[in-house]
């Protein structure tokens, strides 16, 4: 037994009880980071407005800190590999009403069950590089600029046609029969 492999471990769990939420509204925030890595998960957590992305972003983070401390794996290997979202305790009370009656109210808590999948190889994020561009003199245009420009048509090409041409040239406009006509008439009357 010195010669103990170390096992390849290829999920992590975490979990959350008694969440004082109900399971519904908490599924709502939970579908959207399924099957992510979980550097985006928990950027898309933070930019989420619901109350339930506090606590995924939790126990995301606690899932993360499992694999570290426990297995050695480092975050960029992680990914969200199941998320199940299951109805805790039910908290039941009464709303008394009219007339002696009283109304049940069920207060819902949730358990969240995390499982963190590890990829082989550390994911390698893929980003634009950006090069500078040269410095250029005033009035003076880069060649590739030029032809970029000239390739490229603008959406305010029909303006610019028209300021090529003189105005007191435009001809008359004509309507669909070819009739000549010089204002526009909502009436739709010939």
């Amino acid at each position: 037994m010195a010669t103990e492999e170390k096992k390849n471990i290829m999920e992590v769990r975490a979990f959350a009880r008694g969440i004082h939420m109900s399971p519904r509204k908490v599924r709502l925030v939970a579908n959207l980071i399924k099957d992510m890595p979980v550097d985006e998960a928990i950027v898309n957590l933070e930019l989420a407005t619901r109350k339930a992305s506090k606590f995924l972003k939790k126990l995301v983070a606690s899932g993360i800190a499992n694999a570290k401390h426990n297995f050695q794996i480092e975050e960029g290997r992680l990914f969200i590999k199941s998320l199940v979202v299951d109805a805790g305790t039910v908290m039941k009370r009464f709303k008394p009403r009219a007339q002696g009656r009283a109304f049940p109210i069920h207060r819902r808590a949730s358990n969240i069950n995390l499982v963190l999948g590890v990829w082989e190889k550390a994911r390698v994020v893929k980003r634009k590089v950006v090069t500078s561009t040269p410095t250029k003199t005033k009035g003076e245009k880069p060649p590739e600029a030029s032809k970029a420009s000239e390739s490229r048509k603008s959406r305010f090409s029909f303006l610019r046609a028209q300021k090529d041409t003189d105005p007191t040239q435009v001809p008359p406009k004509q309507d669909v029969k070819g009739k000549h006509y010089t204002s526009f008439d909502r009436r739709g009357g010939e």
